[in-house]
């Protein structure tokens, strides 16, 4: 008995300090790397709409993992979807585009000041997010849809500079409200929140 539980402790000794191996993607350049302790392997598409431009790509990378969600978001401005992995390069396929098949649910976005523009939510997302937050002494709300599991990990790290976040489930319960809001620079601070913790 007392051999088994030291070849227990002694695998748990020896395996607690490996780090996991993710593929790192940005700007089309792949290169394998080797996570800090706590973090997993994420992959993620999104798109970024302004009215003059639209960017959209695939990025891989080492998150912390109690920040990684698996899921799916969408505000209009930004439509992102991830998936998050935990074993050595997993993250070597990339995540399928955001879907867009109405899901039924639907949820509350803003288009400039205007809070009050129904979205219909598609894929996973099952819940309503609203995103408060101050940009060059300006109020920013951002509202759409997103899947619960990212709006969870978005309200567990909401202290770091990028606002306050709320979620809710339910057809429209993020509530109408007007605001003044920067929907790419906010939408932009969340996607490289995202892809880079």
């Amino acid at each position: 008995m007392d051999l088994q539980i030291s070849v227990f402790l002694l695998s748990v000794l020896f395996t607690a300090g490996q780090s996991l191996s993710c593929y790192m993607c940005v700007l089309d350049t792949c290169t394998q790397t080797t996570c800090s302790s706590g973090y997993t392997c994420l992959s993620s598409t999104y798109v970024v709409a302004s009215p003059n431009n639209t960017i959209s790509g695939k990025a891989k990378l080492c998150v912390p993992a109690s920040n990684c969600a698996t899921g799916s978001i969408n505000t209009v401005s930004l439509k992102l979807n991830s998936y998050c992995c935990n074993t050595d390069l997993c993250n070597a396929q990339d995540a399928s585009d955001p879907s867009n098949i109405p899901n039924g649910n639907k949820c509350y976005y803003c288009d400039g000041q205007n809070c009050s523009k129904e979205l219909s939510c598609s894929g996973s997302q099952d819940s309503c997010i609203t995103s408060t937050g101050t940009v060059a002494n300006q109020t920013v709300v951002v509202k759409g849809c997103v899947s619960k599991s990212i709006c969870d990990a978005a309200t567990s790290v909401s202290n770091v500079g990028l606002g306050n976040f709320t979620c809710c489930e339910g057809n429209l319960c993020n509530g109408v409200q007007s605001f003044s809001q920067s929907f790419l620079f906010l939408c932009c601070s969340l996607l490289s929140y995202f892809l880079m913790h």
